[in-house]
């Protein structure tokens, strides 16, 4: 064991404030849904909205992406994940857009 290692844990306040947080995130376009109180466009962009702030609230709360005083590899790796999956998504977006036209 060296003396230089860290352990990353949070306190049982902000786990509880992250869970409720990403709980609220989660029944706020469950309602906005289920009860049809906004356009289809509005709705998706709601929902959108919430699902990118669960995800920088759940990387902040639970996987401590802002501790740490070294070298930040895991933030770039978290960088170039992203930069993959909007890619992926887009692309697969891009290409069944055409897909009618094919037809």
């Amino acid at each position: 064991m060296s003396t230089h290692e860290h352990e990353h844990t949070g306190s049982i306040k902000a786990y509880v404030t992250g869970f409720i947080l990403s709980i609220v995130l989660t029944i706020i376009p469950l309602v906005l849904v289920l009860n049809h109180m906004m356009g289809k466009t509005a709705l998706m962009v709601s929902i959108l909205l919430a699902a990118v702030l669960q995800f920088v609230l759940q990387l902040f709360f639970f996987m401590h992406i802002r501790d740490g005083e070294g070298p930040r590899y895991n933030v770039m790796a978290l960088i170039l994940g992203i930069i993959f999956v909007a890619t992926i998504v887009s692309g697969s977006i891009w290409i069944m857009s055409f897909n009618s036209q094919v037809q």
